[in-house]
């Protein structure tokens, strides 16, 4: 039985990994019609009106009490702040060099799992940090050359990626207390709800875009954010923050295999060197040392109270 639910739970990271790394692309499209507010409330208005109707036809009903802090923490960060400083980024980034900064964020829910969730500290964490972030120095200096404009884009996808982190690492608790359901259409509304001001914006932009710049708000929120969130979400169940934020190595490779096939665009060498030290710092990060003879591996040392590791049902 565990291992048709690991099974499936990898399929479902699978999904995520492919849909995500699809929106950066639809994202920088998208830029070109609408304002980072604008495409934020349109991309969680679609997710939550869907998601509130599949919601009521299980008749799941409200989540528990204990699930509405990480949920108002994750419509805030997750659902609206991220999604806004992504869609500003990539107004200022091409979408491959948002996908190499924003996948910075598993190291960080490795950082904050281990500390936060008590998932223990791989032993290389902090080697791993350090390469990241110096990775993270050489693609600012690498956009450096195309005006500020393309340092503040890189700085806007670094809080995505802390903002991606946090909210990760506090949606692993909350699933005990909310499906993936309950916790991916309440955090989209309260998103919604947040970014509202900008629907005289949203409805002016779709106007003047037409019915073809409009589909990247539906795509957006049908399927990167409504499906994708879910599949993260049944599979985050499973493992820890850390090993699911490990998922997202492909994503960069993905973004810049499609950005180069849909939109014409590759990022630079040196921004593609800075973007292989963002990931070569993630890997480190999660390895660990090979045993030598005579000597056992060492492991992320637990929580006292932790719970031995296994598949269960949140």
């Amino acid at each position: 039985m565990s291992k048709a639910i690991n099974g499936r739970a990898m399929a479902a990271a699978g999904v995520t990994v492919l849909l995500w790394a699809s929106a950066f692309v639809s994202i920088r499209d998208a830029g070109k019609y609408f304002e980072p507010g604008p495409l934020t409330l349109g991309r969680a208005a679609v997710a939550a009106v869907v998601l509130l109707a599949v919601l009521a036809l299980r008749r799941e009903g409200l989540p528990q009490r204990r699930a509405w802090p990480g949920i108002l923490t994750a419509g805030v960060l997750w659902f609206g702040l991220y999604m806004a400083a992504l869609n500003w980024g990539e107004q200022l980034v091409d979408a491959g060099t948002a996908a190499l900064v924003v996948n910075v964020g598993p190291i960080l829910m490795a950082l904050l799992g281990g500390w936060l969730l008590k998932e223990g500290f791989a032993p290389r964490l902090f080697v791993g940090i350090a390469v990241s972030f110096a990775g993270v120095a050489v693609v600012s200096l690498s956009t450096s050359q195309a005006g500020g404009v393309s340092v503040l884009g890189v700085l806007l996808c670094l809080f995505s990626a802390v903002a991606y982190a946090v909210s990760v690492v506090v949606q692993k608790p909350t699933l005990k207390y909310a499906s993936s359901l309950q916790f991916t259409a309440f955090g989209n509304a309260i998103a919604a709800v947040l970014f509202l001001p900008f629907a005289p914006a949203l409805f002016t932009e779709l106007d003047a875009a037409g019915p073809v710049p409009g589909l990247h708000v539906l795509y957006l929120g049908l399927f990167p954010t409504a499906l994708a969130f879910l599949t993260w979400g049944y599979a985050l169940k499973f493992t820890t923050a850390g090993k699911m934020g490990a998922t997202t190595y492909a994503v960069p490779a993905i973004v810049v295999a499609m950005s180069w096939l849909l939109l014409g665009e590759v990022p630079g060498w040196l921004t593609l060197g800075g973007g292989a030290l963002c990931l070569l710092g993630v890997a480190i990060s999660r390895s660990r040392p090979r045993s030598g003879p005579g000597t056992s591996e060492p492991e992320p040392r637990p929580a006292a109270s932790a719970a031995p590791a296994k598949p269960t049902s949140r």
